[in-house]
């Protein structure tokens, strides 16, 4: 490989730093600037990289665009093989046994200019099959490795990774690259051309002129119809440009219609949303929840609340929001960011076609969060990896993985169809399907019991122009949980479900009339849907309430028996999650009742 005046720029790098030629002290960068880096940019003999553009493409791609999301049907996961190998080993035994995992090794040169081996696919290959840190990983799994032999600074993927993008909405896959905010780690910066190169698809840089746009992808999530969110770091780092300016090269280089910026945190140094917050779908985030007047949790709080107040999910209706402890950090006196604790957080995970990765860090608080994300993920497959060395570094899981789009998507967008009190007429199920050869089929798959399987009815394409196809349930009864999933088959074949891992996952609502009434008409307290469900295990209640009220939450059997008493006494105004631990309970099905002056609110619940 030639040396690019990147190559000799490193080469100052490591000798204005004193940094030694080991792996160590090229790969233990932290997510933010290192001290080392910090007072490099300070020498009058720094200057940024200059980037070698013989082959890099710096204008917009062509066409309308569609920029992916996270949870969209993934061909690939790229790593950075360098620090935290156990961590690493842990995300390819997750991820390699169903989809490609390509991993990034060898970088770094001398003072001579010479290459120095760091990470080979050998060395690599012996370590996923050794004893070390879980145990050997299967012979299918290391087949799905792929190993792209080029430089890099560190392991932050998600930063300096490249962003699937599609020209009409789903047909040519091709790659965006920002320019990554660290200037010194010039080598990351060019990996996306490496991969770009062995999946031969084009890389489009921001990197040039009026198209400069500096960003990365922890301060990014899009929810694949032109929308996007961002922390205010995106302007900050790019003081030369409006608002409209950064937003005019986002719909450019990506489709995005409508970017979303919220303030940045006081403790989160480096300001990346992906540290508290995550988009599930096009209408729920997750998001991280501190202690009441604890760290960052006033400004989280301030932000979501920003967002509900002025921008509706991309189908008009308001975003769900699903909380997620950040945990206080064991390992520095269970403090919080605001008292010297490391960034610990559940949010930072990566979805991956039919399994999510979540940040482990002690029993305490991990059971909880797993809880949270296998009910707000159904049927996914939640795996978690021990974080705690990479979290004193202020990264985890999704900031060192990054996913790469098919080349042929099979879309299939759907608003889960709320609860109901309707019992008498069908429930009508609209989809977008689209594929770039056109879809053939559509099935709509429900039913009301997951044990006895599902039925199918053919949808039909009801509007052309907008890829809307429709099918019907038929009615139920008041007390039914309805559970439904969508197939869509395109002509050259391919076949795609939504949710991906259907029919262990599903989209699910429920028909009842229960709801608690105030003397005005208005309803002054909820039960939302209770998960997981089917329950095995610490099931979540959540409850919400517009005023301070004495209660009673209860589970009854389907004769009415009492039993279980979840809750008794004062329950607070606002939101508030309840739980029950169903390990012990007989399989069957039940009834939650909330309870209180204002009325009875009822709800089924599987246990298993």
């Amino acid at each position: 490989m030639q040396k690019t005046t990147i190559h000799f720029l490193l080469i100052a790098v490591i000798a204005l730093l004193g940094f030694s030629t080991s792996t160590k002290a090229q790969t233990d960068l932290p997510v933010g600037f290192s001290k080392e880096e910090i007072e490099l940019m300070k020498s009058p003999d720094w200057h940024p990289a200059v980037y070698d553009d013989e082959k890099s493409i710096t204008t917009p791609p062509p066409g309308s665009l569609r920029a992916m999301a996270q949870w969209e049907e993934v061909q690939a996961v790229t790593i950075t093989w360098t620090s935290y190998t156990s961590v690493l080993k842990g995300i390819v035994r997750a991820l390699a046994q169903d989809t490609k995992v390509i991993i990034v090794c060898y970088h770094s040169f001398d003072n001579f200019g010479n290459p120095i081996i760091t990470s080979d696919s050998t060395t690599i290959k012996n370590y996923l099959l050794s004893t070390a840190n879980g145990g050997a990983l299967p012979a299918s799994s290391i087949a799905n490795c792929i190993f792209d032999y080029t430089e890099y600074n560190s392991v932050w993927a998600r930063d300096y990774g490249l962003n699937s993008v599609y020209m009409n909405d789903v047909d040519s896959l091709l790659f965006v690259d920002w320019k990554y905010n660290r200037p010194t780690r010039t080598s990351d910066d060019t990996v996306p051309r490496s991969i770009g190169r062995i999946l031969h698809t084009p890389v489009y840089e921001t990197t040039q002129g009026n198209n400069l746009l500096i960003n990365t992808g922890g301060n990014w999530m899009s929810d694949g119809l032109g929308t996007s969110f961002h922390s205010k770091l995106i302007l900050n780092e790019n003081p030369s440009w409006t608002v409209p300016q950064v937003d005019t090269i986002l719909k450019h280089w990506m489709g995005i219609t409508r970017s979303i910026k919220m303030e940045t945190l006081p403790f989160d140094g480096i300001h990346h949303i992906d540290m508290h917050m995550k988009l599930l779908n096009e209408e729920t985030l997750l998001v991280g929840e501190y202690p009441t007047g604890t760290a960052d949790g006033p400004q989280i709080e301030a932000n979501l609340q920003f967002v509900l107040s002025n921008y509706n999910s991309v189908f008009g209706t308001p975003y769900k929001v699903v909380r997620i402890p950040q945990p206080p950090d064991q390992n520095n006196g269970y403090t919080y960011p605001d008292n010297g604790g490391n960034y610990l957080t559940y949010a930072n995970a990566t979805i991956v076609n039919k399994t999510v990765i979540v940040p482990q860090y002690y029993t305490q608080y991990d059971t909880t969060a797993l809880c949270i994300w296998r009910g707000a993920m159904p049927g996914y497959n939640v795996v978690g990896i021990n974080s705690n060395t990479t979290i004193s570094a202020s990264g985890s899981l999704h900031c060192i993985t990054h996913e790469i789009g098919p080349s042929d998507p099979l879309l299939i967008v759907h608003q889960n169809l709320p609860n109901t009190t309707n019992t008498t007429t069908p429930y009508q199920v609209d989809a977008r399907i689209q594929h770039r050869s056109g879809i053939q089929t559509a099935t709509l798959y429900y039913t009301n019991d997951t044990s006895v399987g599902f039925t199918s009815t053919t949808m039909t394409l009801t509007n052309a122009s907008l890829n809307t196809w429709t099918g019907f349930i038929p009615a139920y009864p008041s007390g039914t949980h309805v559970f439904y999933y969508i197939k869509g088959h395109a002509n050259s074949g391919k076949e795609q479900v939504r949710p991906m891992p259907a029919p262990a996952g599903n989209f699910s609502f429920y028909v009842t009339g229960s709801t608690g009434i105030n003397e005005s008409g208005n309803a002054v307290y909820a039960m939302k849907d209770a998960y997981p469900n089917p329950s095995h295990g610490i099931t979540c209640i959540p409850v919400s309430l517009d005023k301070n009220m004495k209660g009673s939450i209860k589970l009854f059997d389907m004769l009415g028996n009492e039993t279980a008493v979840i809750y008794e006494g004062e329950m607070p105004a606002g939101d508030k999650n309840y739980f029950i631990n169903t390990v012990n309970i007989s399989a069957g099905a039940y009834f939650i009742t909330v309870e209180t002056a204002e009325g009875r609110l009822t709800q089924k619940l599987m246990v298993r």
